[in-house]
């Protein structure tokens, strides 16, 4: 009958340290790395400068982040993959033959960045099929540009047969085109960049609008008609002088399956952060989100935009690194994949071991 008595007065508890164990023994991962690697872009281009805004927010919580220069979104895919980097900037739609393997996942789409086509400005050129026997740049090697320009220009029978396509982007691109040596050229890109900056306000070139752009975006789903309204790059020059159509495609910041999930938390922080305030093509609060997404959203980030942050459960994943036990782990999982964050900070506090 004693044994029988005591299940009764102590079983709760019992089952309560049970079953802490048995997550901590299936989900724990070991502590997160204090350094972490990030694939961004070439060093003129936005993702390189988003990179470096979140490396400045995860220096706040100890964690290094470094910045790795590239040619693009191919390239980020290719370092994800050979597990060179834990996360990287990737602009939506660019195939990928893995396909959704399980390996790569998205913490959620960050901006609209618009593929930008400029031209000379004494060309009449106001749709792609206008470009054939034209010098085109359409990116690098490697980069989401070219992946795109290339489809778009595929579907207009411009081809490197009737036309001569470069393999340019960035800062050399944009010299050929102001230096005379190409007549037109493509980017995708922020608008906050300095290159496109740069080549909005330039007197000898001027970005085409996409007239037919609710085509290709019904044509293709990653792509998004947005607008740039006329005068907003710069009121007093009226610049542009009337409205223009561009597709857009959204950049996301993808993630490993092994990248740690405290890390996945710091990094969706840190995006939020960077990118609430919005920009010329979206309202203040539409980014980060779970939408328009370039891999299924990682399980850290659903609950992140379902709950919000996990304000008590990243700091007890990350602080006292050194000293921790075993059982303090585990609590730190029980916090990480509760859905009520307000009942898993109440199990921190149960006596589970004594």
């Amino acid at each position: 009958m004693k044994f029988r008595h005591e299940p009764t007065v102590y079983g709760p508890a019992v089952l309560l340290v049970l079953l802490a164990f048995v997550v901590a023994y299936q989900f724990i991962k070991p502590a997160p790395p204090d350094h972490v690697r990030i694939a961004s872009g070439g060093p003129q281009g936005a993702y390189y400068a988003f990179a470096r805004a979140y490396a400045r927010e995860l220096a706040k919580e100890g964690i290094r982040l470094e910045v790795l220069n590239t040619a693009g979104s191919v390239e980020n895919i290719r370092l994800l993959r050979e597990g060179r980097v834990d996360a990287a900037l990737v602009q939506g739609g660019i195939p990928d033959e893995a396909g959704n393997d399980g390996a790569l996942y998205s913490l959620g789409s960050l901006y609209y960045e618009p593929l930008w086509l400029f031209v000379r400005r004494d060309l009449a050129v106001s749709d792609l099929r206008a470009l054939k026997g034209l010098r085109i740049a359409v990116g690098a090697t490697g980069s989401g540009t070219r992946a795109l320009a290339l489809r778009l220009l595929r579907d207009n029978v411009v081809t490197a047969v009737n036309s001569g396509l470069r393999l340019l982007g960035g800062k050399a691109a944009a010299q050929g085109l102001q230096q005379g040596g190409l007549d037109a050229a493509f980017f995708v890109a922020s608008p906050q960049s300095p290159l496109v900056q740069s080549l909005l306000h330039a007197a000898d070139v001027r970005p085409v609008s996409f007239e037919r752009a609710e085509a290709y975006a019904r044509r293709y789903r990653f792509l998004n008609s947005v607008t740039l309204p006329r005068g907003v790059v710069d009121v007093e020059q009226d610049l542009p002088p009337p409205d223009v159509r561009l597709l857009a495609p959204t950049a996301n910041l993808v993630v490993r399956a092994a990248t740690h999930p405290a890390i996945n938390g710091l990094l969706l922080q840190a995006m939020e952060r960077v990118h609430a305030e919005g920009d010329w093509f979206a309202g203040r609060g539409e980014f980060p989100q779970a939408d328009l997404l370039a891999y299924p959203l990682a399980k850290e980030a659903d609950r992140f935009y379902r709950s919000g942050p996990l304000p008590a459960a990243l700091p007890a994943l990350l602080g006292g690194l050194a000293g921790r036990s075993p059982q303090g782990d585990a609590v730190a999982v029980l916090q990480a994949d509760a859905t009520d964050l307000r009942l898993a900070h109440g199990v921190t506090h149960l006596p589970l071991v004594r």
